[in-house]
């Protein structure tokens, strides 16, 4: 079975057991607790817990949970790429029961599921089952023991061998130190060759990857109490996880359960080896399923050892930040998004192993691969697949500026250490240490996190100073609070007991009198005792302006219940002079616009997604607005709703209004939001929406000392740029309004268009190959291009939103027809190669003398020669050149023959694959490498016959 088909014959078997399928939740956790959702339970913590109710008919339901474990307590980061079945990112596949079915039923569907519906052979499967020690919670989990028991009979298996008593660590759940808990049976399948059973039970839970879990079965039947006693729950519930990547491990490598001759590896899948075929595109270097020892000293891998570990990193790393981003959680500096951006760093340092640098950008390449594989299942994959991409290469351009410098200072730093400790008694004692201050500096400077440093130590068998990290850490971080703290004195060196009067919203010029004149390093802070300038707060942006026509005015700052407004310190101005305040009313009006369209979509979020989504902040300037709220992920027929709300708003022209009322005579109203509180002092500032003026009974009401439009209408339109996640529960909304919004919409057409363009470009090429090769072609979808003269005219915005969603599913369907003609063109391609291969070949071998050839031909040719020389058993020294008119593939072959006389193929191709400026390795006896000098070809014949 593929992957897929493994994934949807789980879904499906449970479909039958009446159970709801339900998508993945957000990687992005409800929990504040959690940096990522870390297992497939996450989502329903709410159902056991009782808080809510579960939403399913009957009370059960099953998935596919995308995970992240990469950081806190659960973090697998350093096991990535050493072994064979240790991911940050993972699928786990999972069935549930909210107070409905419960062991019974749970563990005779697993047996059915694993032994007859996958045929896993019963000998090779392990039920562990709760046994507590003295002192630990429950009894003996005597029901699992005999359902598990009964299942084995039946197979012919002995439970007293099948089954495996263990302990409160292995076998007993809990979600805290109280709360919900139980007890738990895992399944571990016995991978090794011989596959004995007195021999198999002693690896389950002794760190093996001959024996692993797949599926863990959590039997939901206490609450733990706060004075450590257990209460049996009236309500019991399951909860299942079985890791999907280890399951297709297991089913692929051994065949079906046929073939346990090779160890599994999660690796060798289709779920990694697209993404392992396009590394090696790539870079022009060949995987090889090769593992470490446990233990083993990283400073001694060889280069084949290196390579094979980059491949696996980078394609579990561009799993996990791609899912990440496309739901939202965006690398940054603080944490799960510095989480995200450290594994990103590391992806790029191992990327230098694979031969790519800041000159060749690899990272961002290779996310097409993964949605191609995995878009259907996880759609919003599909729908961000622009914003992984272009975010992946942003941060890794941004990393490679100074990932050279800070290569060299660590190398520096490490021939020094081992210049300057020649005595060979202090370099048994310093000799493999590296500077903590260093490992500082690299973090500090040059962006290398602190697990960076820590491998490359590990490569070169150095040991990091931690301690020594740890205090220049500290230092920075008392250093840089002693800076804000001084920068906040000097921000308050200005004391005033003058009273300034806003008078800007109902004017946008007015005369006013100088009260003071602060000099502040190359400008003024002038205080008038009137002003129509709004100082930057409740985050509307400040304005701009002049004074007396003349001088700008280039900020405003409020100080105390004064306001000053900031000009150039040559103007001539003094106390007691009358001055005229005029703002930049075409700055303004764009403001109040975003800031009553904030107020709207406050309103539509809660009519939309939840009255408990609460506003984390906001900020609005001339050129859009942002609102932070407290919510889970937003789905886009949410967002979408909630846009079509804020249009109808405006297009209503709904009044808006203001009141200042007492806060003690408003407060506690649940129709008027208050989420400032006290801020204003006692007296308080309702702006409304609808409703009659002064009245206080629109349907938008929000306290807020900002400026606003006087009606809905002079927004002139509303659209969502983007949402996703900035904190942990926290997301961000930004739209604009307005010319912005529909310069904004233009923007979307264009590159929709020149997306289409290029994807008809694509299936026209593709079609003419496919008329060329006497295949029929793909169908083109036709569609009108009408999109710039519905944005010219400014049509309504619902029409041009359907068409932009028709447009956007003529797209997917060209580029998607594309995919496919191109899969028929290589389908076509590699039975005609295997068929020119074979020919070739048959001549070629029965000369019995060095094979040197050279082909115009697609690269799958190259692949049908190798193969077709293994297969004969070629014993002699082989080159083979594909010239597919845009660079030379390369392969090599070295036969018994060849081997003996010394001639390896892997040395050879370097060596030949360098004339033509490129690269590539291999194996002793197989190859293969690319170059783009195709003017190189008589030579590499040439070098090659003198090597022969």
């Amino acid at each position: 079975m593929t992957s897929a088909e493994i994934r949807q014959s789980f879904l499906d078997f449970f479909r039958e057991k009446e159970h709801t399928i339900v998508p993945s939740a957000s990687l992005l956790p409800q929990s504040p607790g959690l940096l990522f959702t870390n297992a497939g339970m996450n989502p329903f913590v709410p159902y056991f817990l009782g808080v809510e109710k579960a939403p399913y008919d009957p009370p059960r339901a099953a998935d596919t949970q995308k995970c992240i474990r990469a950081g806190g307590k659960h973090n697998d980061l350093e096991d990535v790429g050493y072994d064979t079945y240790h991911h940050t990112f993972f699928e786990m596949l999972g069935n549930w029961s909210f107070g409905n079915y419960f062991k019974k039923e749970a563990i005779a569907w697993a047996w059915e599921l694993v032994v007859e519906r996958w045929g896993l052979p019963a000998h090779r499967l392990y039920a562990s089952v709760y046994a507590p020690k003295e002192g630990d919670p429950g009894s003996f989990d005597q029901e699992a023991y005999d359902i598990w028991a009964e299942l084995f009979r039946s197979k012919g298996c002995d439970p007293a061998i099948q089954i495996v008593h263990g302990n409160v660590k292995d076998n007993f759940w809990m979600m805290g130190e109280t709360g919900p808990c139980g007890p738990c049976s895992e399944l571990h399948v016995d991978l090794t060759p011989e596959g004995n059973p007195f021999t198999g039970r002693n690896l389950v839970n002794n760190d093996s990857d001959l024996c692993i879990e797949i599926w863990n079965l959590v039997f939901i039947q206490y609450n733990a109490e706060a004075d450590g006693t257990f209460r049996e729950l009236p309500a019991k519930h399951v909860d299942t996880g079985m890791g999907f990547e280890r399951a297709c491990s297991i089913i692929q490598n051994t065949k079906g359960f046929t073939d346990f001759s090779k160890k599994p590896s999660n690796y060798a899948t289709d779920v990694f080896q697209p993404l392992f075929r396009k590394l090696e595109e790539l870079s022009g270097k060949s995987y090889v399923n090769i593992y470490p020892e446990l233990g083993a000293d990283r400073a001694a891998f060889t280069e084949e050892m290196k390579t094979a570990i980059a491949f696996r990193v980078i394609a579990d790393h561009l799993r996990t930040l791609s899912f990440s981003i496309a739901d939202g959680i965006m690398p940054g500096n603080n944490g799960r998004n510095y989480v995200l951006r450290r594994i990103l760093r590391r992806a790029v340092r191992y990327g230098r192993q694979l031969g790519f640098s800041g000159e060749k950008p690899f990272f961002g390449a290779l996310v097409e691969t993964l949605v191609n594989e995995m878009g259907g299942v996880f759609p919003e994959l599909k729908n961000r697949q622009d914003v992984v991409r272009q975010t992946l290469e942003q941060e890794e351009a941004s990393f490679n500026q100074t990932l050279d410098r800070g290569l060299k200072r660590f190398e520096d730093n490490v021939a020094s250490t081992s210049a300057e400790n020649t005595d060979p008694t202090a370099l048994a004692i310093f000799g493999n240490s590296f500077s903590g201050v260093v490992a500082f500096e690299l973090e500090d400077t040059y962006g290398f996190p602190i697990d960076l440093t820590e491998l490359l130590c590990a490569e070169r068998g150095l040991v990091l100073d931690k301690p020594g990290y740890d205090q220049s850490k500290k230092a920075q971080q008392e250093r840089s609070r002693a800076a804000q703290k001084s920068n906040i004195v000097r921000a308050l060196d200005i004391s005033t007991e003058a009273v300034t009067e806003f008078v800007g919203f109902e004017t946008d010029e007015v005369e006013a009198t100088i009260l003071e004149i602060h000099p502040q390093e190359d400008s003024l802070f002038v205080i008038t005792d009137k002003t129509v300038f709004y100082a930057e707060m409740g985050g509307q942006s400040g304005d701009t302006g002049t004074l007396n026509g003349e001088v700008e005015i280039t900020g405003v700052q409020q100080i105390g219940k004064a306001r000053a407004v900031i000009i150039d310190s040559s103007a001539a101005v003094k106390v007691g002079d009358t001055v005229t305040l005029k703002l930049d009313e075409k700055r303004r009006r764009p403001i109040e616009a975003n800031h009553t369209a904030t107020h709207l979509l406050h309103w539509a979020l809660h009519e939309v997604v939840s009255k408990d989504a609460a506003q984390q902040g906001s900020s609005v300037d001339e050129n859009r607005l942002r609102f932070d709220f407290n919510s889970a992920a937003v789905t886009p027929e949410q967002l979408a709703a909630m846009e079509e709300k804020v249009n109808a708003a405006i297009s209503a022209r709904d009044s808006v209004s203001w009141k200042e009322v007492p806060h003690a005579s408003i407060k506690g109203r649940p129709d008027i939001m208050q989420f400032f509180g006290d801020k204003y002092g006692e007296t308080v500032r309702v702006v409304q929406i609808g409703g009659e003026a002064h009245a206080l009974n629109g349907y938008s009401q929000e306290l807020c000392g900002g400026t606003h439009v006087r009606n809905t209408g002079e927004i002139g339109l509303f659209k969502i740029k983007s949402e996703g996640a900035i904190a942990s529960g926290v997301r961000r909304i930004e739209a604009v309004c307005g010319d912005a919004a529909w310069n904004h919409l233009n923007d979307l057409a264009e590159k929709w268009n020149a997306e289409l363009k290029a994807a008809r470009a694509k299936l026209y090429a593709a079609n003419e190959k496919l008329a060329s090769l006497g295949e029929e072609a793909v169908a083109v979808n036709d569609f009108p291009h009408i999109m710039g003269a519905m944005l010219a005219e400014r049509a309504d915005i619902s029409q041009i939103n359907a068409t932009f969603a028709h447009g956007q599913r003529t797209l997917e369907e060209t580029q998607q027809g594309a995919i496919e003609a191109e899969k028929r063109i290589k389908k076509i391609q590699s039975s005609q190669a295997a068929k020119l291969a074979d020919e070739a070949l048959a001549e070629l071998i029965a000369k019995n003398e060095p094979i040197i050839v050279s082909f115009e031909s697609d690269a799958s040719l190259l692949q049908e020669l190798q193969n077709g020389l293994k297969k004969k058993g070629f014993a002699g020294p082989a080159l083979l050149i594909v010239d597919d008119g845009d660079k030379l593939h390369i392969a090599t072959h070295s036969g018994p023959d060849a081997l003996a006389k010394g001639l390896k193929a892997g040395d050879i191709l370097r060596d030949l694959a360098a004339l033509a400026g490129g690269k590539g390795g291999g194996k002793p006896d197989q190859a293969r490498g690319a170059a783009p000098d195709r003017s190189k070809l008589e030579e590499l014949k040439a070098a090659a016959a003198a090597k022969f």
